[in-house]
């Protein structure tokens, strides 16, 4: 008796495509196994293909005691009955069942049998992949990573509803023979996807499942959705009905919202791809199968699109397709309710779903994205391109049915400046659209260079009142297949190409392109073809390669920093200049920028320069500018008497040893930094020895309070001289404005507050969370605030400022004006908190900046207890917190809506707060810090000599 059976079948009723190769892919990866104790069971039906069996014959006979050959009975037809036909020939102790072409990783039933062999589990089930394009690139399902987070073991399957919930069962797993056949478990012979019924009935028929975290099956096909709806939805429902024979109704809920996700939506994505006729058959037989309700807590769009579908009306389903690919375009009218909530409207007029949360209300018309739909594509009288169109109105911002309209036809080249403008013959309002109709001569008006210039995208630009809309012309990928061609005039002469050709685009825009298709055109191209491709031209690519390759090692940061450390510190110093930086240069802000102004305001002869990356707006003209990485940036840092930043200069970089290094950092620490960090304590010994040179080069380290000395000089071993009990510079600006509001009143307002356009009758409400990431590049990040709430909630009353991290970046959605701003780009943090009349923020530095303006703070902490596990703390943030810590939004909000009450209970410990850990920040930081490092009596770097210095320059 072998470890392992894997059932492969071939040549039945609706089995996947690749026939022969597909199934000796198959049987090879089985053949692979590095578990030897695996067999492939090979189940042929009586109507297969001869090229299937010969190779079968063939793989059989290469290997004739690990592959067996099963002739199905005559009456087995589909892949249902063959794969029962093999789970009867099964002898392995486990059993595993392949699709059509889906191979096994080389070690994936080592890995099965092992976890089952520990758990003593009867299902066994890993990863797997799926061809994602006609590349034949895998990718997994995006679900799937949290399933697999980690292997363990399942008492029973509802501890993993994912594992029915989702498809995660129609491969990569496996059962124990004995468990499969005391249950009975077999596949419905009559269902063409009978895998993914299979699957949970087997998870939910069996006792202990174990979950392995490897890659098992890749080569899955993605199923054809067009032409299987109806299979899919029928495999789908009996599991439904599973679900809920079994008393799990809130698990049958989740699994009819993950079906219209990874089946319904995508479907309805391919609709632009699908021929108009299939298109109708499609959106018919989604008519007839997709009976249950729509789940009500898809998102918008999602809801939209599967009650589209559910509808049966192509047409409107398109308009969704690309509604799902383009969330900012009004693609159908919009009609809003008496309670101001808007609804998609389809051609009944009738609304679909509510889309309010997209936000299309709150934009007008110029600025509104609008769906215009290519209707016709022809040749008009003397060889004219003939274009009408559709153009959707948004109807809270749409112009009136009087209101004079002007329209122009504009075709850009692709990547370049060159337009060329055509008028619109016709544009009348149509009911909620306005129709439009143009001639274009492009044979004579459109003159491309004919080299680079060879696509050019069409776009509408409609006038009404003055305003301006512009739209791409959408159409689905049928709509100009083989319509028209005009003649081409290129510039460089009919010998470079001859033909504009209408088509449309990977994103469904109208465009044209500039083709070859006579003899001349077509005999250029292929000298030109021949020329570059022949040995010589060959030879010609591959050294310009090799040059490009030899110039990015020149341009790279590990040839900059081996440059600088070996030659650029051995220049002589350039007295009085300071290079500042501030968060790696992504903003002006920060201590160095109040260092750099008190510097300004007291006339010292110093010369500047500020790094910046990547762009340098908003960084003070008065100072050189260098791009952080560059060689003018390497030579100003070598050369500098002084460096003052923030966060770090990059860590290769050694410090000349005239430099004197200024660290003002960045925050006091909740949470360990440093070497006491467990991340930094896992690793090897020279990542540590980097980061200990790093701080090495500190000569002056700023702190606020003892808190600092304990936590922060402690975590980076700094010794005691290094550190300037001065306060952070930064908090000057908060000292003052405190002190100006006790004085003077909150009003009026920084200009800052105008430029953001922040009304003065309404509370403003900073959110600033912390970094969640970690070494690395920039990063998308979601809020765990919902702001779209907030903004329902309270925008009436407060303005929501969102300050994402620096090394983040948040995507916000539209909200009402003037409820939510993001202020993630501004430079300075400092202003932004002069604004706020309240705090909220998680776990970030920037509470104890603004606890020394005595304004309310309240800590969103959602993963309080999970964060402080993972990245530890100093302190309990529970018991020392300067505001109300809420776990759940809606404590946040009850907390925001009863601030006003509840402060004067956190007012003596929000106070108790700022003096321990702003102990130093006494307003005076700037000026004290410029005296000690750049005074006539400041050292210069005298604190002590490291090796590491010591090499810097030889």
């Amino acid at each position: 008796m072998s470890d392992f059976s894997c059932v492969i079948t071939g040549g039945g009723d609706g089995e996947g495509p690749g026939g022969a190769d597909a199934l000796r892919a198959s049987v090879e990866s089985v053949l692979g196994q590095s578990l030897r104790g695996s067999e492939a069971l090979v189940v042929l039906a009586a109507a297969a293909d001869p090229a299937v069996r010969t190779a079968a014959r063939a793989l059989a006979a290469r290997a004739p005691e690990r592959v067996r050959l099963v002739h199905a009975d005559p009456a087995a037809r589909t892949v249902g009955a063959l794969r029962n036909a093999g789970l009867d020939a099964a002898s392995g102790r486990y059993v595993l069942v392949l699709g059509s072409g889906e191979r096994l990783q080389k070690h994936a039933c080592r890995n099965l049998w092992q976890a089952g062999e520990t758990s003593r589990a009867d299902l066994i089930a890993g990863r797997w992949s799926r061809t994602a394009d006609e590349g034949g690139k895998e990718r997994e399902p995006s679900w799937q990573g949290e399933l697999f987070t980690r292997s363990r073991t399942l008492a029973r399957f509802t501890d993993a509803p994912e594992l029915v919930v989702r498809d995660a069962l129609v491969t990569g797993f496996c059962l124990r023979r004995e468990a499969a056949r005391r249950q009975g478990l077999r596949y419905e012979e009559d269902l063409a996807h009978g895998e993914i019924l299979f699957g949970p009935l087997a998870a939910a028929s069996v006792g202990r499942i174990a979950l392995v975290r490897r890659l098992v099956v890749t080569g899955r096909a993605v199923p054809d959705r067009a032409r299987d709806l109806t299979a899919l939805v029928e495999a789908h429902r009996r599991v439904a009905n599973t679900l809920l024979a079994r008393g799990l109704p809130e698990l049958r809920e989740e699994r009819e919202k993950a079906f219209a996700r990874d089946h319904l939506v995508p479907l309805v994505r391919s609709f632009p791809r699908l021929p108009a006729a299939r298109r109708d058959r499609v959106a018919a037989a989604a008519a007839r199968t997709l009976t249950r309700p729509v789940p009500p807590d898809l998102p918008p769009l999602e809801r939209v699109a599967v009650s589209l579908l559910a509808r049966g009306d192509a047409e409107e389903v398109l308009a969704a397709a690309y509604a799902l690919s383009r969330p900012a375009t009004v693609c159908a009218p919009l009609t809003t309710g008496a309670d101001g909530r808007v609804s998609w409207c389809g051609a009944s007029r009738e609304p679909v779903a509510d889309i309010t949360e997209l936000g299309h209300q709150y934009r007008p018309f110029g600025e509104a994205r609008l769906m215009n739909r290519l209707t016709r594509c022809a040749a008009a009288e003397r060889g004219r391109l003939l274009l009408e169109g559709r153009l959707v109105l948004p109807g809270h911002s749409a112009p009136g049915p009087g209101t004079p309209l002007a329209a122009t036809l504009e075709f850009r080249a692709r990547g370049g400046a060159h337009a060329v403008a055509f008028p619109v013959e016709e544009v009348r309002h149509d009911g909620n659209g306005i129709i439009w109709r143009a001639r274009a001569d492009v044979s004579r008006r459109l003159r491309p260079v004919g080299v680079r210039d060879t696509a050019w995208d069409a776009r509408l630009i409609l006038e009404a009142d003055g305003v301006r809309s512009v739209s791409d012309l959408f159409a689905p990928q049928d709509q100009v297949a083989g319509a028209v061609r005009f003649a081409a005039r290129p510039r460089l002469g009919r010998l470079a190409a001859d033909t504009w050709e209408p088509y449309i685009t990977l994103k469904d825009h109208f465009a044209l392109r500039l083709t070859a298709r006579r003899r001349p055109a077509r005999t250029t191209h292929r000298l030109i073809r021949y020329a570059t491709h022949f040995r010589p031209a060959r030879k010609a690519k591959l050294l310009v390669r090799a040059l490009r390759k030899r110039l990015d090692r020149y341009r790279s940061r590990g040839r900059k920093a081996a440059v600088y450390n070996t030659w650029l510190t051995r220049l002589p110093v350039r007295r009085g200049s300071v290079v500042f930086e501030s968060h790696m240069g992504t903003c002006y802000g920060d201590s160095p920028r109040a260092l750099y102004e008190e510097i300004r305001r007291q006339g010292l002869k110093l010369r500047a320069t500020w790094s910046y990356d990547p762009s340098p707006a908003g960084f003070p003209t008065t100072a050189r500018l260098v791009r952080r990485w560059s060689w003018r940036y390497l030579w100003a840092l070598a050369r500098a008497e002084f460096w003052v930043d923030n966060q770090g200069f990059p860590q290769h970089l050694r410090k000349p040893r005239h430099t004197t290094y200024l660290q003002t950092w960045h925050g006091s620490a909740y949470k360990r930094m440093g070497f006491d960090e467990t991340r930094v304590r896992l690793q090897n010994a020279p990542q540590r020895e980097r980061l200990q040179q790093a701080v090495d080069r500190f000569d002056h380290f700023l702190v606020r309070s003892e808190h600092d000395v304990d936590t922060l000089a402690r975590a980076y071993r700094l010794p005691e001289t290094t550190l300037l009990r001065t306060g952070y510079p930064r908090n000057d600006a908060l000292i003052a404005e405190r002190t100006r509001a006790e004085t003077e009143g909150r009003l009026p307002r920084p200009p800052l507050a105008g430029l953001l356009g922040l009304d003065d009758h309404k509370k403003t409400v900073l959110y600033a969370p912390t970094f969640r990431g970690g070494p690395g590049k920039q990063r998308k990040s979601r809020l765990l605030l919902n702001v779209r709430e907030f903004a329902e909630r309270f925008g009436d009353t407060h303005t929501l400022l969102v300050r994402a991290h620096y090394l983040e970046s948040a995507r916000l959605p539209v909200c009402p004006p003037g409820t939510v701003v993001d202020v993630s780009r501004h430079h300075d943090v400092s202003e932004l908190l002069a604004l706020a009349d309240v705090l909220v923020t998680d776990y970030s530095s920037i509470m104890f900046d603004f606890a020394l303006l005595d304004r309310p703070v309240v800590l969103f902490a959602p993963d309080l207890e999970a964060y402080a596990a993972e990245r530890g703390s100093y302190f309990d943030l529970l018991d020392d917190a300067p505001g109300p810590v809420a776990a759940t939004q809606e404590e946040l909000f009850a907390a925001l809506a009863e601030l006003k009450k509840s402060d004067t209970r956190w007012a003596d410990r929000r106070r108790s707060f700022a003096e321990r850990f702003g102990a130093y920040d006494r307003g005076d930081a700037s000026r004290a810090t410029v005296a000690a490092v750049f005074g006539p009596t400041a050292s210069r770097g005298a604190r002590h000599t490291t090796d590491h210095d010591r090499g810097a320059g030889r």
